[in-house]
């Protein structure tokens, strides 16, 4: 018996195995695409949106797209795997600037009638100056925009989404909000990673 076979069996009966062991590192989370995109001209709704960016970038494998509405294109668009849209309250509804985003997707970018925008994930935030100003209102408007073109539509921080008020006592957004938004960040990228990872049918 040579030494080789000597040491071999040696090995084997100590327990150990000449096969490598399989690698226990976890395999890479698919790559999320994650458009923000908001209308904002106080700057608070801007806010949110950098804190709804923040939130969805602590989920590994998201890229984080952060874009005013009037900015977006098409391919900003398409390529996205979820869409959180933000806007502040005008009359209890989504701002112009915000409505108008949403008629391009059909009229500038054409996602009808092959519902283009089908299975995407999308969520919404609104930031109004009171307590009672109509937030819930402009944020069921945008869900609804998204539920028309069959996305699939989730909520944190709030039944429809985060929110902001930004005048009263202490005017500005506060910290609770914007962990609100954080979180709204989060639950769209990992519902977005989610959907990515099932086999499509």
């Amino acid at each position: 018996m040579t030494r080789t076979t000597v040491f071999a069996l040696a090995f084997l009966l100590s327990g150990c195995s000449l096969v490598p062991a399989a690698s226990a590192e976890e395999p890479p989370a698919p790559l999320i695409r994650l458009l923000v995109t908001y209308h904002s001209l106080s700057g608070n709704t801007e806010r949110m949106a950098e804190a709804v960016a923040s939130g969805a970038k602590e989920i590994p494998g998201t890229q984080v797209v952060l874009k005013r509405v009037g900015q977006v294109t098409a391919d900003d668009l398409f390529l996205s795997d979820a869409i959180v849209v933000g806007s502040p309250v005008y009359w209890s509804n989504m701002s112009g600037e915000v409505k108008t985003f949403f008629d391009d997707w059909q009229f500038k970018f054409g996602v009808f009638p092959d519902f283009k925008m089908k299975n995407k994930v999308g969520a919404a935030f609104a930031t109004g100056g009171q307590i009672s100003s109509g937030k819930e209102l402009t944020m069921l408007t945008i869900l609804a925009a998204m539920l028309g073109n069959q996305m699939i539509v989730v909520s944190a921080g709030g039944a429809f989404g985060a929110s902001a008020t930004t005048e009263g006592d202490s005017p500005g957004i506060d910290n609770k909000e914007l962990t609100d938004a954080q979180a709204l960040g989060r639950r769209v990228a990992e519902v977005a990673a989610m959907m990515k990872q099932m086999p499509a049918k």
